[in-house]
């Protein structure tokens, strides 16, 4: 059985689904229909950059989703990969949840970047820059990181943000209590702390005005009905109901990404082999939490292509 999978925020990076476009009818639609629903020429900062603007939350956002979206209906379109067909479920990190909830068609196209432009902006503007932060704690599990966040937190907010594998989490919070913890992480047997170059303290309590935001628009256009069942970051579970989806959505905004926690879930539903569209972080993080699992990040034309020829 497989997953497909899908990035969240910092898999961005300029020329991103360039080579897509140029060779597939495909990925061109997508790419213009994302820069016709955001009234912005999105595709063109994802191609040439500048990055400065391409890490923006509200243009990263949605640019991801663009790419995961294109790669995918290359993959089906052009290399005859069906993904309801050849997939089990779906799950993707963060922003990447509304990219698999797009992939199995419940959400359109349009509707995914506006609520991601959205949402990008919602997080951006919910705390003042400079007042947040959030950093990765590496070689900590879950329980290292949780005492750390306790520790550090001195009446502010410091909170597990990211479970993502067994070797790497990241806290959020207020700017102080993370740089607090980023120095105090030898005492909690963590190898070393660093803080993340972001704009904003995401999937923290600090997010409960973009959590607010989210809860608006998502009242006025609901997910749909869901092809494949997707594994929630919130729950770590699997989700199929629709009215469901939509309040872990608004939570999620919130709440930590349990991208451990639903790897696993994954693996004892029966999932052995995960396919990653659009980028190469979330492959290496799942083969850190299951050693057995297969894993592919397909990206080129030629991944592909290759994963075509050896899946189709």
């Amino acid at each position: 059985m497989r997953a497909f999978v899908f990035p969240g925020q910092g898999s961005q990076k300029v020329g991103m689904g360039g080579d897509l476009a140029e060779a597939s009818t495909a990925a061109r639609e997508v790419f213009e229909e994302v820069d016709e629903a955001l009234s912005q020429n999105l595709s063109a900062i994802m191609r040439g950059g500048p990055e400065d603007q391409l890490t923006l939350t509200e243009n990263a956002q949605p640019a991801i989703m663009a790419n995961a979206i294109a790669t995918l209906k290359v993959l089906e379109t052009d290399f005859g990969v069906n993904l309801a067909e050849t997939g089990s479920c779906v799950a993707g990190h963060s922003l990447g949840e509304y990219t698999a909830l797009c992939a199995v068609g419940a959400f359109d196209l349009t509707t995914t970047a506006r609520l991601l432009k959205l949402r990008g902006k919602a997080m951006q503007d919910a705390v003042p820059v400079g007042e947040g932060a959030m950093a990765a704690l590496l070689g900590a599990d879950i329980d290292k990181a949780s005492a750390l966040a306790e520790a550090a937190a001195n009446g502010e907010v410091c909170e597990i943000a990211n479970d993502n594998d067994p070797t790497q989490v990241v806290i959020s919070g207020h700017k102080g209590a993370v740089e607090r913890a980023v120095g105090l992480v030898k005492d909690h047997g963590i190898k070393r702390g660093i803080l993340l170059p972001v704009s904003a303290p995401f999937h923290c309590s600090l997010m409960r005005p973009a959590a607010d935001r989210m809860a608006e628009a998502l009242s006025e256009t609901s997910p749909g009905a869901l092809l494949l069942p997707l594994f929630a970051n919130v729950t770590a579970a699997k989700v199929t109901d629709p009215d469901e989806e939509r309040a872990l959505l608004i939570e999620q905004v919130t709440d930590r990404v349990r991208w451990r926690e639903s790897v696993l879930a994954m693996r004892d539903d029966g999932i052995g082999a995960f396919v990653e569209l659009g980028g190469k972080v979330l492959g290496p993080m799942i083969g850190r939490i299951d050693k057995e699992a297969q894993t592919a990040s397909l990206i080129t034309m030629e991944d592909l292509e290759t994963f075509a020829k050896e899946n189709g």
